[in-house]
């Protein structure tokens, strides 16, 4: 018998207002299963992610910086800013115990005047030592960063070959970068020679009060991964009392408050999948008991002509499942398009870094709501089908319905 001519078929053919209605529900209960375990894991995804563009153990920043809020906001939501210490600083912290890799970054606000082509955070750094940010670079950019090149985080409008002006000076974008859900996707790099040459080209403006800031003699920051035998805090310590001036913090524990924050989310977001997967699955029970009331002369004649209890209780349970995975499916493909289309404002509205999972896990996490949501819809249909398959045929033809 072809598919489309099988009795639950026509049984939802024939009765498009009822089935639209379950398939609705059935919809709802996907989405927001689907919707809620997508944000869910597009915050821990980006809370991973910033634990692996961080990549260091320590970062070290002049004392002032973390006397305000600047460095959190930097390091964390990506606020453009700026602040410097003398280079001469990297050699100290060579110098002490446990320190392994070392590397240092250069930080520079750019404007909306018309001197820049975006106000971001742009972004220097050394490829010859850096091990945080060439990783990941490579990922999309296996050449060698040239002079006056830099490269474009994945949420700026700009694509290979393009020129950006920055106080003055063009640069030419080398390669745009794979998503990360954080602040990074906002962010221009570039090598140590041309930040440089951009925070002289800005000094010369004097948007920004540089004070007696020699560009080629200042860093912003110095990322520090600790030798083996050293514990993090051991080193840390250790720097902050014999390095002046300076002020090294624990890259685990600044990430610490989003961590926390993610949690307080995907809480509430768990809580509230529940309740609406109970809900709907008690709407969805009432449902198909007041349909199986409505439909009992109907499988009486079933029964009449031949019709096994088996047979009554299969038509029932195919149709519960034929309108759950059209509507399962309905809203999985909903919470898809709108999760990711809103996706920065989920993560702006949070204040925390969020990335979509990439094909492989967002297929697995799709078919696992989907079926969640269809198994829902068939246990709700499950005790109105067994008490159809047990109707007494002969009270209920004579119109006594008990």
């Amino acid at each position: 018998m072809p598919i489309f001519k099988s009795i639950p078929v026509q049984n939802c053919v024939r009765r498009p207002v009822r089935t639209a209605a379950l398939i609705l529900l059935s919809a709802f209960l996907s989405f927001s299963v689907l919707a809620g375990s997508l944000v869910i894991s597009g915050l821990r995804n980006g809370l991973n992610s910033l634990e692996t563009r961080l990549g260091a153990d320590i970062m070290v920043v002049p004392y002032e910086a973390t006397t305000k809020a600047a460095l959190s906001g930097l390091i964390l939501q990506g606020n453009p800013g700026y602040f410097y210490m003398n280079k001469s600083v990297v050699d100290r912290l060579s110098s002490v115990s446990g320190v392994g890799q070392i590397s240092e970054q250069f930080f520079l606000a750019s404007s909306t005047a018309s001197c820049c082509s975006y106000k971001v955070q742009i972004i220097g750094f050394d490829p010859e030592t850096d091990f945080t940010i060439s990783p990941w670079v490579q990922r999309t950019y296996e050449d060698e960063l040239g002079d006056m090149q830099v490269l474009v985080g994945s949420s700026i409008n700009a694509f290979k070959g393009d020129e950006l002006t920055f106080y003055g000076s063009t640069v030419q974008v080398a390669a745009r970068l794979d998503n990360t859900g954080t602040y990074l996707d906002t962010a221009v790099y570039a090598n140590e020679d041309t930040i440089k040459t951009l925070i002289s080209a800005a000094k010369e403006k004097k948007i920004f009060n540089f004070g007696d800031v020699d560009p080629q003699q200042i860093v912003s920051c110095v990322l520090i991964n600790v030798d083996d035998g050293y514990s993090v805090e051991e080193v840390l310590n250790d720097i902050n009392l014999h390095v002046k001036g300076v002020q090294a913090v624990q890259t685990q524990s600044m990430i610490s408050d989003v961590a926390g924050k993610l949690s307080g989310v995907s809480d509430m977001t768990g809580s509230l999948i529940v309740v609406v997967w109970l809900l709907v699955i008690m709407i969805m029970s009432v449902a198909f008991f007041l349909i199986s009331n409505e439909r009992k002369k109907e499988f009486a004649v079933l029964r009449m002509v031949g019709a096994s209890r088996k047979k009554l209780l299969s038509i029932l349970m195919k149709e519960t499942v034929l309108v759950s995975a059209l509507g399962s499916a309905a809203g999985a493909a909903l919470a898809i398009v709108l999760v990711s289309a809103f996706s920065n404002l989920i993560e702006s509205m949070l204040d925390l870094p969020f990335l979509i999972p990439e094909i492989g896990g967002l297929g697995l996490i799709t078919v696992c709501s989907i079926a969640v949501s269809v198994a829902a819809g068939t246990l709700s249909a499950s005790l109105s089908a067994y008490r159809i398959s047990r109707i007494d045929t002969a009270v209920v033809l004579r119109g006594d319905n008990g």
